[in-house]
């Protein structure tokens, strides 16, 4: 059974900034939480960004949140 693909034209988020439901580009970066420490190799968590398509702007959200 093949996966279906989001519609970008029916998945809207919320704009913290606008206030409306907006569509968005979303992302997955990976970064470095604490570079200048002796272990920023092994800092690094991924992260969520979305930008919104109106207002253009950008909300990130740590994904290894527990």
């Amino acid at each position: 059974m093949k996966a279906k693909r989001p519609n970008p034209d029916t998945n809207l988020e919320l704009c913290p900034d606008c206030g409306r439901e907006t569509r968005h580009a979303v992302r997955v970066e990976i970064r470095t939480e604490n570079p200048a420490s002796a272990n920023a190799a092994f800092s690094r968590e991924p992260y969520r960004v979305a930008v919104c398509g109106e207002c253009e702007a950008e909300s990130i959200q740590r994904m290894n949140d527990a």
